[in-house]
């Protein structure tokens, strides 16, 4: 850990210390203000743990959609929406946005492949949506992995939602939405400290100034070890500020900066059977301890630095309009060296038989900037008999990508054995690209070996990105009982792009030239329509069809590409059609118990069309598909006053129903993809979640959550091109446990165990090059306290 990341979470930690004071458990909630701003004056002890905000009667509020987009309550929205409160976030003791997202079954994440290695890399209903992830309504670009110490709740929209979201892969969107300033004062701080050096410090402080203006500002500061693999360590820092004036009136304005720095070593786990083919496991996973790890300490590095300014106003001319205008300028920057062993210069025997990896590197400088600017119109009219609440929007985006290598030219590294060869008997020369001898057992790694040699970043390609996207929703009430929800988007989306073409000699790059890709532009229109019948007013039943578009630049992911063009019926450099995305989803959801709880259930069939293949030798056209048949169901809110739950199980049956044929022979025969008709990567059968709590004594409450998820195929199996491998992450289940007791009315002790029982499995794999183990069992203790 760098010095000064240790100053600075040393500095918060004092602070907090030297206040005396740290965040509330969630059982006495950290904001305990109305939806209208009215403060809640009963007893917080007597409270049931907030899975959202308390009304003045005690009772709970369902969290909801705060972009204006969703212009129906969530029972009344024919899609399925999963909001995970703020309540989950502390609770599960979640520090990113994968810890929260298992919480909603039928998303996965994929390994550090596609596009966007060591970022976050959602699989939403089978479907890559890593491009998909969005900050307050904006779209969140740049690889990064997220914090989740400045949100307030999580949307996930499920299903093609282009109307709502734009461009993207047809599985669905994530909404985070950041804590904003209130007009109540509070201040909340919490301090933990866990096994595996887990040190972690928040402050969260709302200031009024004046009656409709206010300061919020939340600070985070971490590090420690990833459980289970001690060479892998982490440190990060954040900060989010935001002023607001003219809150809780008809005009608002919110200016929010949002800074983190993550500073951690890059983890690309254990290798597959494809490096040693003998001693695997069944998953083609290779049987070495888990907690192996074939990194250098001495030269393996990832930062992660993100800085957002949004500014948002709003102005309420009367119930039939609103309008709404948010604004950004972010920068984001992914940086690292990180050893690959699935990559590596080769894989040998030694003459005592042990294998032996030569260590080979991925690298990237990625940094991107954005700029974003969403207008709305919104409110409620009435047409005759009909009544409407609609949005109409206008979003204009600019993102600029840069992309370079690093050369990695080792020096001086560990040696190899004497007489190793390859598998296969043959020896490649130890003066490769990859410069002398640098080596690690494979079963039993060492990462503190020496290292140098020259490292040097390379030429730089880059591409620009520019969108527009008109939008209108409108929910239509025909009857007392029967809701019309419609929507259209037309969005234009524009790419162009400078290639660097380069080479390196013993780690000196070498610049060829750079190549203009011009400029390419699409355009398409998506659809929604949903029908709601609504048997009692809190209870909704619905069908549903729904459209989106990826442009080809992005269908596999990846936001650094500028191509879009292929060869299509043996023409070259056809530009290429978007993929589209359509489903049919039918529904029913309901609140209960006097509102304390709500439920849903969803059954949908997913269709993705239009990718690349090739059909015949030499022969590529826009015909590969795939499908995903499944239904989820969901669970969020109080049995009991003192019973919370919240979680869901989530069924898909995917298949690859059309690929890209397989070539062979001279001359060259084509033949149907052996995996023609398997599942989809990434996308397990089965998945389930549950969190709940109990309050047992007046100041004690337990609970935990447990976490299943199915066989997954590895990354590279399954796409709509085809693949070459059957690898995949054994089926498991996690166990959580959760306790917190209440000190005073102010002040509290939460004590999380993370995996409980010491599960080891494979998390997920990329099907080639690697497998993720999951982290180890971890306990966390942390003393929380609001005034």
């Amino acid at each position: 850990m760098s010095d000064s990341r240790a100053a600075s979470l040393r500095a918060l930690l004092f602070a907090s210390s030297a206040a005396g004071m740290l965040v509330a458990a969630p059982a006495i909630a950290a904001d305990a203000t109305a939806e209208d701003g009215v403060v809640v004056t009963a007893d917080p002890q007597q409270q049931p743990a907030n899975l959202g905000t308390i009304d003045v009667n005690g009772q709970l509020k369902k969290p909801a959609p705060v972009s204006p987009e969703f212009v129906a309550p969530l029972v009344d929205t024919p899609r399925a929406v999963t909001v995970i409160p703020q309540a989950i976030i502390e609770q599960t003791a979640a520090s990113s946005l994968q810890d929260l997202l298992q919480n909603s079954p039928g998303i996965t994440f994929g390994a550090g492949e596609g596009g966007q290695p060591l970022a976050d890399r959602p699989f939403i209903r089978g479907q890559s949506s890593g491009n998909n992830i969005f900050v307050d309504g904006l779209r969140d670009t740049g690889g990064q992995q997220r914090e989740v110490f400045n949100l307030e709740q999580v949307e996930v929209i499920k299903g093609p939602d282009a109307v709502y979201s734009g461009r993207g892969s047809g599985g669905g969107s994530v909404n985070l939405s950041s804590k904003s300033p209130k007009l109540n004062a509070f201040n909340n701080f919490s301090a933990g400290v866990g096994t595996d050096g887990y040190v972690r410090g928040t402050i969260d402080a709302n200031m009024p100034l004046g009656e409709t203006a206010a300061l919020r500002i939340n600070l985070m500061g971490a590090q420690g070890d990833v459980p289970g693999r001690d060479s892998v360590d982490y440190d990060k820092w954040g900060l989010g500020v935001s002023l607001g004036a003219g809150l809780g009136t008809g005009s608002s304005m919110v200016f929010s900066y949002y800074h983190l720095t993550g500073d951690q070593t890059p983890d690309y786990g254990i290798p597959l059977f494809t490096k040693i083919q003998s001693r695997t496991t069944d998953s083609g996973v290779l049987d070495v301890p888990y907690g192996s790890f074939y990194g250098l300490k001495a030269r393996d590095y990832l930062t992660n630095e993100v800085d957002s300014f949004t500014f948002k106003a709003e102005h309420r001319f009367s119930d039939l309009l609103t309008i709404r205008n948010v604004s950004r300028y972010a920068e984001t920057l992914n940086d690292y060296i990180v050893t690959n062993p699935g990559d590596g210069g080769y894989v040998g025997r030694a003459a005592d038989g042990t294998y032996w990896m030569k260590r080979g590197t991925k690298t990237r400088w990625n940094p991107v900037t954005t700029l974003a600017n969403v207008t709305d119109l919104y409110g409620r009219f009435e047409t005759g008999a009909f009544k409407h609440s609609y949005d109409v929007g206008l979003e204009l985006t600019r993102e600029r990508n840069r992309n370079a290598a690093y050369s990695t030219y080792t020096t001086s590294g560990a040696a190899c054995p004497t007489g190793l060869t390859t598998v296969s008997g043959s020896r490649p020369t130890a003066a490769s690209a990859l410069g002398a001898d640098d080596c690690t057992r494979v079963y039993d790694p060492t990462p503190d070996d020496a290292w140098t040699g020259v490292i040097n970043r390379g030429p730089t390609s880059s591409n620009t990105t520019e969108t527009i996207g008109l939008y209108a929703n409108d929910s239509i009430t025909l009857t007392e009982r029967l809701i019309l929800n419609l929507g259209v988007r037309w969005d234009q989306y524009s790419v162009r792009g400078l290639n660097a073409t380069s080479s390196q000699t013993a780690g000196v790059w070498t610049t060829a030239g750079y190549t203009v890709v011009p400029e390419r532009t699409w355009e398409f229109t998506n659809y929604q329509v949903g029908l709601v019948f609504k048997p009692t007013q809190n209870s909704s039943v619905y069908a549903s069809w729904s459209t989106s578009s990826t442009p080809p630049t992005i269908s596999a992911g990846d936001q650094n590409a500028s191509g879009g063009t292929g060869t299509v019926d043996g023409v070259a450099n056809t530009v290429l059609d978007p993929e589209d995305t359509e489903s049919f989803e039918i529904g029913a959801k309901a609140n209960v118990l006097n509102d304390r709880l709500a439920l849903s259930a969803a059954a949908f069939h997913l269709t993705r069309k239009n990718a690349l293949i090739l059909v015949e030798p030499n022969i590529f056209r826009q015909e590969g598909e795939v499908e995903v048949t499944g239904f989820e169901l969901g669970v969020s809110g109080s049995i009991t006053p003192k019973w919370t739950v919240f979680g869901g199980y989530t069924y898909m049956d995917s298949e690859l129903t059309k690929a890209a044929v397989v070539v062979s022979g001279t001359p060259p025969v084509a033949s149907v993809n052996p995996l023609q008709g398997l599942p989809l990567a990434n996308t397990p059968k089965n998945s389930a979640s549950l969190f709940t709590t109990y309050r047992l004594l007046p100041k004690l409450t337990i609970g935990g959550g447990v976490y299943y998820t199915s066989k997954s195929w590895g990354g590279n199996q399954g796409g709509a091109g085809g693949g070459n491998n059957r690898v995949y992450a054994p089926e498991w289940t996690r166990v959580d446990a959760f306790a917190t007791y209440d000190l005073s009315d102010r002040a509290s002790l939460q004590l999380n165990v993370k995996n409980a029982t010491d599960e080891e499995y494979i998390m997920r794999t990329n099907g080639v090059h690697h497998a993720d183990p999951a982290p180890a069992r971890q306990a966390i203790l942390a003393l929380n306290l609001r005034f």
